[in-house]
């Protein structure tokens, strides 16, 4: 191979690896617009692990590798109820439980039936056992209807629970984070009926005390 060649060669190799660094800028910037997989503030919550020595000879690492960064997600137990009206989550952090509509609301309504406020109470109930001071309440809808709907009716439901929340929790100083997420977040195919009818629902979020 002649200099001029290898010149050239050396410029095309620079020119791919310049082009290959636009690439992953262009892909890193437009991850950044997608929407996360769980609404904001529900990420996992388990504490950092142990340092390990990326050196350490009983990794046996093959030459040229390494490590990805450390991730510790929390391990979650679920339970539902034979209906599934009712489902709760726990971690080692965090109570979530999980409402259906249908249990607390007649149909494209915010207004509670008549057994809304006793599974309202249970739920507020523990939370005082906790010894809780921060709670979420989040509401979410299927996807029938339109976006914006959707998104004032779990709103409006999200904070009717609230509401009925603070009547029995006694915690001085309790803080709530209430939001309506419309269509968002799916737990289940809103192509069936009963995919949809799992994903109109109120989580209520609180955290486990040290205790419990």
């Amino acid at each position: 191979m002649t200099t001029r060649h290898r010149a050239a060669a050396a410029t095309a190799v620079s020119a791919l690896i310049i082009a290959g660094a636009h690439l992953i800028g262009a892909t890193a910037a437009h991850a950044d617009d997608v929407k996360p997989s769980a609404p904001p503030g529900t990420e996992p919550s388990a504490s950092a692990p142990v340092p390990i020595d990326s050196a350490s000879p009983g990794l046996k690492i093959p030459q040229g590798g390494t490590l990805a960064p450390a991730k510790v997600l929390d391990i979650a137990e679920v339970v539902e109820d034979l209906g599934g009206e009712q489902r709760r989550q726990e971690t080692n952090q965090t109570v979530m439980m999980a409402l259906q509509s249908e249990v607390l609301f007649p149909e494209n309504s915010a207004v509670f039936n008549a057994q809304a406020a006793a599974r309202i109470q249970a739920i507020a109930n523990e939370i005082n056992t906790q010894k809780a001071t921060r709670v979420r309440v989040f509401g979410f809808t299927d996807d029938q209807g339109s976006y914006e709907h959707g998104k004032e009716l779990s709103k409006q439901r999200a904070d009717a629970v609230q509401a009925e929340l603070a009547k029995t929790v006694t915690a001085p100083g309790v803080t709530y984070d209430v939001r309506g997420y419309s269509e968002d977040y799916p737990i289940a195919d809103n192509s069936t009926e009963e995919g949809r009818k799992k994903n109109r629902r109120v989580e209520i979020t609180f955290p486990r005390s040290t205790g419990g």
